[in-house]
């Protein structure tokens, strides 16, 4: 089920992907870690007229939710 979820960033569209139904890695862009293929996350587009699928990105779910408080591009040491 997809909500839509408002924030400074602007208006999204959120849909949670449960473990058994993720079947591909993805690299989240909050941490740029990578989602292996079998884990829990969220898909993420932008809603409006700006947003497209080819919008949508995979974080991990404490990433998306703290997308306010990081600085974009920055990357967490390994």
């Amino acid at each position: 089920m997809t909500r839509g979820e408002s924030g400074p960033d602007g208006e999204w569209a959120v849909r949670h992907v449960p473990g058994g139904s993720s079947v591909k890695d993805y690299r989240c862009p909050g941490c740029d870690q990578l989602i292996p293929a079998g884990v829990g996350h969220v898909v993420t587009w932008p809603t409006g007229d700006w947003g497209s699928v080819e919008d949508r990105r995979h974080w991990h779910l404490p990433c998306w939710n703290a997308r306010g408080r990081r600085r974009p591009g920055v990357r967490r040491p390994r």
